[in-house]
C-alpha cells in the first residue's frame, strides 16, 4: 500500500469517527432552535431584501458550535468503546489501526474546544449550554451508555440541550422555550433504548417502550399547536412524513428484535431527527422554513451511504 493510499485511509478514518451524517442532523436542531427563538422571520426578511446576511452571524457560530460538540461527543464514544469494538466491530477506525486511540482523543478534544469557543461568540449562555453538552457527552460515552435507564436519558439530554443551543441565538427566549428540549429527550431516549440491542439483538419490551416514546413525541409535536405562535397545520405534513418513516421500522424491531431490524430502526430514527426538527420548526416559522430544514435530510442520507451512522 503506497503513502497516498495510507493518507486516504487515515483521513477517512477520522471522518468515520465524526459520523458526518449525524452532524448534519445536529444542524437541524440548531435551525429548529433558531426558529423557536423567533429568529426564523430573518429568512423572510432576507428574501424580501429587508435585512443583510450579517444578521445570520449568530446562526453560523451556533452551527459551527454544534459541529464541534456533536463531532467531539461521537469521537469520544469510539475512544471509550475501542476495546469493545476490537471484538465486536474490528473494522472501525480505531480497532482497525487507521486512527490511533491517542489521535482520536486529541481530535475529540479539539472538536469540543471548537464547539465551546464558537458558542461563546454568541453569548455566555450559549457557552454554558455548550459546556453542559460537552460534560454530558463525556458522561454518556464513559459511563451512562450501558445503563438501561440513564443511558437513553443522558443521550436525550445532550440532544435537547443542542436544541436549546439554537434557541440561545436570543438568550432571553431560552427560559421561555425550555420545554422544547423534552421532545428530543424523549425521541432520542427511544432510539438509544432500542439501540442497545443493535449488536446481539434486543428485547421485545424495549421495542415496545421505544414505540410508546415515539407515540408521545408525535402527539407532543401536534399538541404544541395549543401554544400561541405555533401553527400545528403547518407542522402536520411533516409530522405525517415522520410517522411514515419511523413507525414501520420501530414496529418491526419491536416484533422481531434481531440485530438487523434494530440497526435499521436506529439508522432511520437518527436520520429522521431532521424530519422531527423540520416538523416543529415549521410550526414556529412556517412551511417554507420547515422545507429549508428538511433539505438537510437528503444530504444526511447521502453521507450515511458513505459513513456509518451507528
Amino acid at each position: 500500500m503506497n503513502v497516498a493510499s495510507l493518507n486516504f485511509q487515515s483521513w477517512r478514518g477520522y471522518l468515520e469517527l465524526m459520523r458526518p451524517a449525524n452532524i448534519v442532523t445536529a444542524w437541524a436542531d440548531i435551525l429548529l432552535g433558531f426558529a423557536a427563538s423567533g429568529s426564523g422571520i430573518i429568512f423572510v426578511q432576507l428574501m424580501n431584501g429587508e435585512a443583510s446576511f450579517s444578521i445570520l452571524i449568530p446562526l453560523a457560530w451556533l452551527l459551527l458550535a454544534t459541529t464541534g460538540l456533536y463531532g467531539g461527543g461521537i469521537v469520544f464514544n469510539d475512544v471509550f468503546d475501542a476495546d469493545l469494538d476490537a471484538k465486536e466491530r474490528p473494522n472501525r477506525a480505531i480497532p482497525s489501526g487507521r486512527v490511533s486511540r491517542q489521535n482520536a482523543t486529541l481530535l475529540g478534544s479539539i472538536l469540543f474546544a471548537i464547539g465551546i469557543i464558537a458558542a461563546f461568540q454568541v453569548s455566555w449562555l450559549s457557552a454554558a449550554i455548550a459546556i453542559f453538552i460537552t460534560l454530558s457527552s463525556l458522561l454518556y460515552d464513559s459511563l451512562a451508555k450501558h445503563h438501561p435507564f440513564f443511558g437513553p436519558l443522558n443521550m436525550g439530554l445532550c440532544r435537547g440541550s443542542n436544541l436549546l443551543l439554537g434557541v440561545s441565538a436570543v438568550p432571553a427566549i431560552v427560559w421561555e422555550r425550555w420545554y422544547l428540549a423534552l421532545i428530543p429527550v424523549l425521541y432520542i431516549a427511544a432510539i438509544t433504548a432500542i439501540s442497545q440491542g443493535e449488536v446481539h439483538g434486543g428485547k421485545k419490551i424495549t421495542g415496545v417502550l421505544a414505540l410508546l416514546l415515539i407515540a408521545i413525541v408525535l402527539t407532543a409535536v401536534l399538541a404544541l399547536g395549543l401554544l400561541e405562535g405555533y401553527t400545528a397545520i403547518a407542522a402536520l405534513p411533516f409530522a405525517i412524513l415522520l410517522a411514515i418513516r419511523i413507525l414501520p421500522n420501530f414496529i418491526k424491531a419491536a416484533r422481531e428484535p434481531i440485530a438487523e431490524n434494530i440497526r435499521n430502526a436506529v439508522r432511520i430514527g437518527v436520520l429522521s431527527l431532521i424530519v422531527l426538527d423540520a416538523t416543529v420548526a415549521s410550526g414556529f416559522a412556517g412551511l417554507y422554513y420547515g422545507l429549508l430544514v428538511l433539505i438537510l435530510l437528503p444530504i444526511s442520507m447521502k453521507l450515511a451511504k458513505v459513513f456509518a451512522v451507528t
